[in-house]
């Protein structure tokens, strides 16, 4: 009887996960609705106070999404004078929902990442994960991959779906 071979793992087949390269940290959303008159009018003097007067520190190495969940009419200034207190404290600061906040991270990884190791090699980018990867980040990935990369596939090594092959 003849053994089994694991093909897959005989292959020249590169997997990148980007699960991996998750920026780790707490996620924060600082929602600015109570800082303003009955929610929805910015008062300049009140709002300056609040800002004045916030524990900034607890936004230490966290990434932050800066929003206002009410239908308020908030001026640019506003989220940018927050930006100030916040950026000797937090890693990144975003105005938007923990979607962008996620967005942004990502964006960030993948323009950074060493994609040297995939030059003219068939890659996966595996599809699953356990943490919030957006899917931005998929698009991003094969962008990037599909200048240097032999073959891009998505999925697992057992059950991929080919997207890119050099010519």
């Amino acid at each position: 009887m003849a053994d089994i071979v694991n093909r897959v793992a005989q292959s020249k087949l590169l997997t990148i996960d980007l699960e991996d390269y998750y920026p780790e940290g707490e996620r924060v959303i600082l929602d600015i609705k109570d800082w303003l008159y009955e929610g929805i009018i910015l008062r300049e003097k009140d709002f300056r106070d609040f800002v004045a007067n916030h524990p900034w520190e607890q936004y230490q190495d966290a990434y932050v999404a800066m929003h206002c969940s009410t239908d308020a009419i908030v001026p640019g200034w506003a989220f940018m004078l927050i930006t100030t207190k916040l950026q000797p404290y937090a890693k990144q600061v975003v105005l938007g929902d923990l979607e962008l906040l996620e967005t942004v991270l990502f964006r960030s990884v993948i323009d950074t990442l060493d994609i040297s190791l995939f030059k003219d090699k068939p890659v996966i980018i595996k599809g699953c994960s356990n943490k919030p990867v957006p899917e931005n980040a998929y698009i991003w990935a094969t962008q990037k991959l599909q200048g240097v990369a032999k073959s891009v596939m998505y999925g697992e090594a057992c059950s991929s779906v080919p997207l890119y092959k050099k010519k």
